[in-house]
């Protein structure tokens, strides 16, 4: 027997998998953390890519907006942001700074959520502004999406003399990749901008997949969208399994961002022999809070596992299903299968909130069974969205084995979301 840890919430969960199953444990390469998270920040400042330093690009600006991560990415924001702060007041030392939280279409962060993100200094002394795609009074129109779609962002971004960007690198199921881009587009859009980039039909793309950014039609709008909005600076970091900073790609925005990307993708990429059952998870807290954001490491399994094979994630959901629309519709349908027809019928313009992730969902189990390994939510909700479920790893892996036959090959990606993984 071979005993895995998977990530689960803030703590693991454990399983034994026999050797004559196992086809072996698939992570990332990533190095261990920087010695000096702090310096390895200081030292891409220092050296940004493609771009003057943010201390020149500040000098003569009265105002700057940084946009930041929410509450649902592990961005070491207590690291990255006292160094920018600092940087920008010491190109201009009365330059006015608004953080704003890039939530996307997500629910509002809460303080504390902030003060866990920022620190209570930062959160008790400067101008912060929670993004809310819904409020029109926060938006503007810019142009026009090369998709066809509105380009609507948030006023901050639009008026302020210098627009710079938080965040951190990790592969993406549907946009390649996050970071650099994503924090315009969906971070500080419009509910309509956001539902039109993320159509059925670029979803549907097959090159709308993790770790692909080129022909990829969301990222080419989201790259449309950071230039409409003139984000001139990023501050992207990589960060390992323990949300720890590996490695720091500063300036700008497209450069850094590729830069970055090149980076993870030599490190993170994975051949994984295909296997009857995969075992993955979502990396913990805080991407595994819901079953929204759980998706993304389905993928991974989706992506190694033998058609009609098993995937099994181990999630927390102690947030719930992570959206109405997206509980709502996987709910209601009669079957997957139902539900993928029904979404690409769907066009451009008629996107519905959430319709891109029970989309991916819905398309995960019309080839898959998916068992969900969790202790923190209602497993009658659960079940209502098509899933199967588990309270512990081991009775998942014995229900897979009742699917696939005591002989089944395993696979385990013990974090979903932080590889690309891609059939041998």
């Amino acid at each position: 027997m071979r005993e895995i840890q998977l990530p689960y919430g803030k703590t693991h969960l454990t399983v034994k998998v026999p050797e004559k199953n196992l086809i072996g444990v698939f992570e990332s390469g990533l190095p261990a953390a920087a010695a000096d998270q702090s310096a390895e920040v200081s030292r891409s400042l220092d050296h940004p890519i493609g771009s003057k330093t943010l201390e020149e690009l500040a000098t003569g600006k009265g105002s700057a907006v940084i946009i930041t991560s929410d509450h649902t990415r592990p961005v070491p924001s207590k690291i990255i942001m006292p160094e920018i702060l600092k940087r920008l007041r010491k190109g201009a030392p009365d330059i006015k700074i608004t953080i704003l939280v890039a939530t996307g279409f997500h629910r509002a962060t809460t303080r504390e959520e902030l003060i866990a993100k920022l620190g209570a200094e930062i959160v008790d002394k400067e101008q912060i502004v929670i993004h809310d795609s819904g409020d029109a009074s926060m938006l503007t129109h810019v142009g026009t999406l090369p998709s066809g779609g509105d380009l609507i962002l948030n006023k901050l971004v639009m008026e302020t003399d210098l627009l710079v960007a938080e965040g951190f690198i990790e592969p993406h199921f549907f946009a390649g990749f996050s970071g650099g881009r994503k924090s315009v587009l969906p971070g500080v859009a419009s509910r309509k901008t956001v539902l039109a980039n993320h159509c059925s039909e670029f979803i549907q793309s097959p090159y709308a997949r993790t770790g692909i950014l080129e022909n990829n039609p969301i990222h080419r709008d989201m790259l449309f969208a950071a230039e409409q909005a003139n984000l001139q600076f990023i501050v992207n970091v990589v960060i390992n399994s323990e949300k720890k900073i590996v490695k720091c790609f500063a300036g700008n925005s497209e450069q850094a961002h590729l830069a970055g990307c090149d980076f993870l993708r030599s490190l993170c990429q994975v051949k994984v022999p295909q296997a009857d059952i995969v075992i993955t998870s979502n990396g913990g807290y805080p991407l595994d809070q819901n079953v929204y954001q759980s998706v993304k490491g389905m993928t991974a399994g989706e992506a190694v596992c033998r058609k009609n094979g098993v995937i099994i994630m181990t999630a927390s959901c102690s947030d719930g299903h992570g959206g109405e629309s997206f509980f709502r519709n996987l709910s209601e349908a009669s079957s997957p299968a139902a539900l993928l027809k029904q979404t690409a019928a769907v066009p451009r313009d008629k996107t519905v909130p959430d319709q891109w992730e029970y989309q991916i969902l819905a398309r995960i189990l019309n080839d898959y069974s998916v068992i969900m390994v969790t202790t923190d939510c209602s497993h009658e909700m659960l079940n209502k969205m098509h899933l199967r479920i588990a309270s512990t790893l081991p009775e998942a892996l014995e229900a897979a084995f009742r699917i696939m036959g005591s002989d089944a090959s395993v696979a385990v990606i013990p974090d979903g979301v932080s590889v690309i993984a891609v059939k041998n």
